[in-house]
């Protein structure tokens, strides 16, 4: 399980409406916002998950207390999920599988779907839920 987490500012503003900016120093180019303070929190995770796909390494956490926060700023610690988010975010691709013929056979034959089968057992293998 890959569970990180990062200090992240959230940021009030009132110019254009009212609506909450989050960024990170940790995560260069990282910002998404929301209408409320929760919505701004919630697509932090997102925004961060997106940003970490696919990389061998994450960025190391830094103190925040060095961190310049204005007044209408917040600092708020974001967990992130990670092997949750890219289950939920996970598209599906072809495999090319080998089984004895007379599986497929029989498989064919009960109606059952080889592929879903084999994403039951790889999930149940690795403790996936």
């Amino acid at each position: 399980m890959r569970n990180l987490i990062y200090p992240v500012i959230i940021s009030e503003y009132h110019d254009d409406g009212h609506y909450y900016v989050a960024t990170s120093p940790n995560i260069p180019g990282m910002v998404t916002q929301g209408d409320t303070f929760s919505d701004a929190a919630y697509w932090a995770e997102d925004a961060i998950a997106t940003m970490l796909d696919g990389q061998a390494s994450y960025p190391e956490v830094q103190d925040p207390r060095s961190w310049d926060l204005k007044s209408n700023d917040r600092l708020v610690y974001i967990t992130v999920d990670l092997d949750k988010w890219l289950h939920k975010n996970s598209k599906t691709i072809k495999k090319t599988i080998t089984v004895p013929e007379y599986l497929s056979v029989m498989a064919k034959e009960q109606n059952i779907n080889v592929s879903q089968l084999t994403t039951k057992a790889l999930k149940a293998e690795l403790g996936i839920q």
